[in-house]
């Protein structure tokens, strides 16, 4: 798949490109950065399957084309197709934000800034003990931006070698959600897709006793309330749902195709109806 041309204005584009695109907040959030910023631009999300990524990335390098997001099921694909990777992106080994500079294409990884920067808004607690559920690409993310940032981080996944693996790759431990110690975390991340559009779906099947000052944060935003939200909430811990880690690395993909640093209460305001009418999952 080829992006489209634009012959007419605007004269700026960026797309995101996923499978499925449909229900994605993106282009929401970057229409209205781009009105605020006074940029003649416009943004749009394309459904790409698997194996049409490279014509779908190839046709980036044209002239107007300011670069792309990407979500499931590419962030990881799409490394071999791109001329450079941020330091980031390259131990993470995923991309969600490609720029587009002079017809060579370069690979950020925008999650893990933006995963901080929400915890850094929800008063999260700063180091001490973490737990990350899941080891996907945005587990990735999750215990890369951790582990810059001091805390110290156990990996609970459902196959136990995976979250091996990337705890061997990224740092961290991993560990049995039977026998984690549990009453010493103070942050519990959902960084799996448990949850996604099933309200009941929880990645624990039993809410394990967290320090009392612990925040859960769950990187789904769709429900805004997910069960392990509620869980958390009737244990009387603070709780966070994605929808701030995805107005940050939006803002930040954002600066890095056009410069301007637009303020993320721009992203967040465009996400209106309220959250709990919105649709959409923690990638973009």
């Amino acid at each position: 798949m080829n992006v489209p041309d634009h012959p007419q204005t605007p004269a700026q584009h960026a797309f995101l490109f996923a499978d499925p695109a449909a229900h994605s907040l993106s282009p929401l959030m970057h229409r209205a950065a781009f009105a605020y910023a006074g940029i003649d631009g416009d943004y749009a999300a394309r459904r790409v399957l698997a194996p049409d990524l490279p014509d779908a990335v190839a046709g980036l390098r044209a002239s107007g084309i300011l670069g792309a997001n990407l979500s499931l099921p590419h962030k990881e694909s799409v490394l071999a197709l791109l001329d450079e990777l941020t330091p980031a992106a390259r131990a993470i080994g995923a991309v969600n934000t490609i720029v587009h500079k002079g017809g060579r294409l370069h690979g950020d990884n925008t999650d893990a800034p933006g995963f901080l920067a929400a915890l850094a808004d929800a008063e999260a607690p700063k180091g001490g003990l973490s737990v990350v559920l899941g080891a996907g690409g945005a587990a990735r993310a999750a215990v890369y931006a951790l582990k810059q940032a001091g805390h110290e981080v156990l990996i609970v996944n459902r196959t136990h070698a995976r979250a091996q693996a990337l705890a061997a790759e990224l740092g961290g431990r991993a560990a049995w959600p039977e026998t984690a110690p549990w009453s010493a975390v103070t942050l519990l991340v959902n960084a799996s897709s448990a949850g996604l559009d099933a309200p009941e779906d929880s990645p624990l099947s039993v809410f394990p006793p967290l320090d009392p000052s612990a925040l859960v944060y769950d990187m789904v935003y769709r429900p805004a309330e997910t069960r392990l939200l509620r869980d958390a909430r009737a244990a009387g811990l603070r709780t966070q749902n994605g929808l701030g880690m995805l107005a940050h690395q939006a803002r930040l993909a954002f600066a890095a195709w056009t410069g301007v640093d637009v303020p993320v209460s721009v992203f967040l305001e465009a996400l209106n109806p309220p959250a709990g009418d919105l649709a959409g999952a923690a990638a973009p």
